[in-house]
């Protein structure tokens, strides 16, 4: 649920990047980080567990203008990847406006992917918020590995919707401005249905 600010007249929105341990969602929160304008983020912030880093930082994007007068200021959340860590999955998924998950492209990791993919529609549907009618969309991580399972069998498996969804290698950049820029467009649209 997005939050406004009317003094700073900014509305601020969540987006939250879900996937199993090692997908690569603090890689495509680091890379978004690194080549972003200093004068349109704010301090990257990492939780640290035993085995892992829950990310958050603060991104304005001048070009995806204003709604009614506001500024529209992203907040991006990983969650922590193992189920272990679900309590924290659930927290950070608390009031978001979108969602990213990104999948681990590895074969052996299939099983991984569809099990978190599955915790989190049990984690929102706790919280009243479908997955159906969320902003959301599916990322296709670590393309670039040999042992990458083909497209259209990860797409049957996680997203026989064919929804909104890019192929991504994170450490490169490939496909992760794409990913963000979909999902922001996404929120932004469902933002403007709610104002009207």
């Amino acid at each position: 649920m997005s939050f406004i600010n009317y003094s700073a007249r900014e509305i601020n929105c969540k987006i939250v990047y879900y996937g199993p341990g090692l997908c690569g969602k603090t890689t495509n929160l680091q890379w978004i980080y690194k080549r972003t304008n200093p004068k349109l983020k704010g301090k990257m912030i990492s939780l640290a567990t035993e085995t892992e880093r829950t990310l958050f930082f603060d991104f304005l994007p001048l070009a995806l203008g204003t709604i009614r007068g506001f500024q529209t200021r992203f907040h991006l959340y990983t969650v922590p990847g193992q189920v272990f860590y679900n309590a924290s999955r659930k927290l950070i998924l608390k009031g978001c406006d979108g969602v990213v998950f990104v999948a681990d492209s590895q074969a052996e990791r299939m099983e991984a992917n569809v099990e978190s993919l599955e915790n989190l529609r049990v984690n929102l549907d706790a919280q009243g918020i479908e997955l159906a009618t969320t902003p959301f969309i599916m990322q296709y991580n670590k393309r670039d590995l040999p042992n990458a399972a083909p497209i259209d069998e990860m797409r049957a498996l996680l997203n026989p919707r064919q929804l909104t969804e890019f192929e991504a290698c994170a450490p490169n950049g490939g496909g992760v401005f794409e990913t963000l820029k979909a999902v922001a467009r996404e929120v932004l649209h469902d933002l403007k249905q709610m104002s009207r």
